[in-house]
């Protein structure tokens, strides 16, 4: 059941098929939060400072059209790549490093309205990192604990089946498909506390 995939002004273009998604999280964290004030779209934000995000497999994401405007950033030399469409700053995914673990966040502002909420269901989701939030946020820890496995199970045997990450993310030899911008620690720090710069 694949869903479209659209940057905020039309250029980058994609699917994602969301019968390959393992769960929906919120993530609280505040590289998340960070990430957001580096686009300049503070709105990708809920009252609480969460980035709403789901969680599927890698090659379940498909650009059609645009692939030239894909563009990644990472807070940290070691840190998760941030996708986003570099034409209008539009967060499109997270992903390891390692094209061996095979996850991909795909953040939900980059998805048809709506496709997610009838597909996945509205509340049924994972928070994530609420000691960040900015606003109180209700903790469900068994929701967490069956969420964490049905991301983490399926990651898990995607390593020992030996699959790893592909297109769009990582081309044939393992590397990212855009070399991303590593901010300074002094600009993460600066995002993390709400400058956007």
């Amino acid at each position: 059941m694949a869903t479209e995939l659209r940057c905020r002004c039309g250029q980058l273009r994609g699917e994602v098929d969301l019968a390959r998604a393992h769960a929906r999280a919120t993530c609280y964290c505040r590289d998340c939060q960070a990430f957001a004030r580096f686009l300049g779209q503070p709105v990708v934000l809920d009252a609480s400072g969460g980035t709403d995000i789901v969680a599927a497999a890698p090659d379940a994401v498909r650009i059609t059209a645009g692939a030239g405007h894909l563009a990644a950033m990472s807070m940290s030399p070691k840190g998760l790549l941030r996708w986003y469409a570099a034409c209008c700053r539009t967060p499109l995914a997270n992903t390891p490093r390692d094209p061996k673990v095979y996850y991909a966040g795909v953040v939900t502002a980059c998805l048809a309205p709506g496709a997610v909420d009838a597909t996945l269901g509205p509340r049924d989701r994972i928070v994530v990192n609420t000691g960040s939030a900015t606003a109180p946020v209700q903790k469900a820890s068994l929701r967490f604990l069956l969420g964490g496995l049905r991301i983490f199970g399926p990651v898990a045997l995607a390593r020992l089946r030996g699959r790893r990450s592909g297109a769009p993310f990582f081309d044939e030899a393992g590397r990212p498909a855009r070399d991303p911008e590593v901010i300074t620690r002094e600009r993460r720090a600066e995002l993390q506390r709400g400058d956007p710069g």
